[in-house]
C-alpha cells in the first residue's frame, strides 16, 4: 500500500454562506493530494503529459461526516491500494483537520489514455517500476 500526505490551509474564498467548505472543493483538494503523491514517487502528471500519456478521471465518489471551516489545516492522505494494471488506476483519499479527525472519504478512479488518439493504453512501465516496492512483502 502507498500512503502519502499532503497538507491544505483552507482559503476563505473556498467555503460558502455557511461557512464550510464547499463540497465541489474537496475534488480540487483530491487533485492536489494525487498529484503530490504521484510526485513523491519521482512521477510528474506534466512529464507523462509531455510523453504522450493522460489520466482522466473515470469516477469520484465521496462521503462526507464532519464540516471544514475557513483557515483549517487539512491533511490529505492519498491512498493507492493495489499496484495498477490493465489502464486504471485507483486512489483512496481521507481529509482529516487538525485534530486528526476524518472529514470525508473518497476515491477516483483513472484511466490512463494516450494523448495522440484519446483511446486507453497500459499502465505505463515507470508507474509500475516506482510503486511496486509499496508492496512487496
Amino acid at each position: 500500500m502507498y500512503i502519502s500526505e499532503h497538507k491544505i490551509r483552507v482559503r476563505y474564498a473556498e467555503t460558502d454562506k455557511m461557512g464550510y467548505v464547499y463540497y465541489g472543493n474537496y475534488a480540487a483538494y483530491f487533485e492536489v493530494g494525487r498529484v503530490e503523491a504521484l510526485r513523491a514517487l519521482g512521477l510528474s502528471y506534466r512529464l507523462m503529459e509531455e510523453q504522450g500519456v493522460m489520466l482522466p478521471v473515470l469516477s469520484y465518489s465521496i462521503k462526507y461526516f464532519k464540516p471544514a471551516f475557513f483557515d483549517d489545516v487539512l491533511t490529505i492522505r492519498t491512498t493507492v491500494n493495489e499496484i495498477p494494471s490493465g489502464t486504471r488506476i485507483y486512489f483512496h483519499y481521507e481529509t482529516l483537520n487538525e485534530q486528526n479527525i476524518c472529514l470525508n472519504k473518497a476515491e477516483t478512479t483513472h484511466v490512463f489514455v494516450k494523448t495522440s488518439n484519446g483511446r486507453p493504453c497500459p499502465v505505463p512501465d515507470n508507474v509500475i517500476e516506482v510503486i511496486s516496492p509499496f508492496f512487496q512483502k
